[in-house]
């Protein structure tokens, strides 16, 4: 035997056995017990009692004002009342609406002015904060409303990057100013074009 064939022979041998061989998987280091997410679960139940109890606290200073407490985990108050409508938007429907953002303190952190009118269609954007979202459909044209929102009903714990910080509530005041439906919206008669005569 030469040289190369012993070297083959050898390559294969070691060729064969290590593809002979069974190789067992790795197991994770560690194993995850759930514990985790039942920590998660804790901190964010702490969290939304502590911001619920600022509110409660809110409201039970000032007991000449009415809040209502919301079936999607928010309260809000009638600052304005229109009790000659009684439509309120609907899927579908575009809102006129102005708003102000303040903390639960009363200070204001985005003001009307700075948030401009602001056009929605209900339901079919998901361009604002989920609560506000739930509380324009409770409300009547020329409505104002009060709302107080935990953080989840809010920016949650990412805040809005600029003002609104992590896992803040929020006070929000609302004026639905108009409403219409967008097919009614879109078939309303233009003004007719005006023509120059000189």
């Amino acid at each position: 035997m030469n040289y190369k064939q012993i070297v083959i022979l050898i390559l294969g041998s070691f060729l064969f056995i290590s593809c002979s061989q069974h190789q067992q998987a790795r197991r994770p280091i560690s194993q995850s017990s759930g514990t985790f997410l039942k920590e998660s679960v804790e901190r964010n139940k702490k969290l939304i009692s502590g911001e619920e109890a600022k509110i409660d606290s809110i409201i039970k200073s000032n007991p000449n004002i009415k809040y209502i407490a919301s079936n999607k985990g928010y309260w809000y108050r009638y600052d304005t009342k229109n009790t000659q409508d009684t439509l309120r938007p609907r899927k579908g429907d575009i809102a006129h609406f102005n708003y102000e953002i303040k903390d639960l303190d009363g200070n204001i952190i985005y003001s009307e002015l700075e948030l401009r009118p602001q056009t929605y269609y209900v339901d079919k954007e998901q361009k604002m904060i989920i609560g506000l979202r739930h509380g324009l459909k409770l409300m009547h044209k020329n409505e104002t409303v009060t709302f107080l929102f935990p953080s989840h009903m809010g920016y949650g714990y990412h805040g809005d990057n600029r003002r609104i910080s992590h896992n803040q509530p929020l006070m929000y005041t609302v004026t639905l100013t108009d409403f219409a439906s967008e097919t009614k919206q879109n078939v309303e008669p233009k003004e007719p074009l005006k023509t120059i005569t000189e």
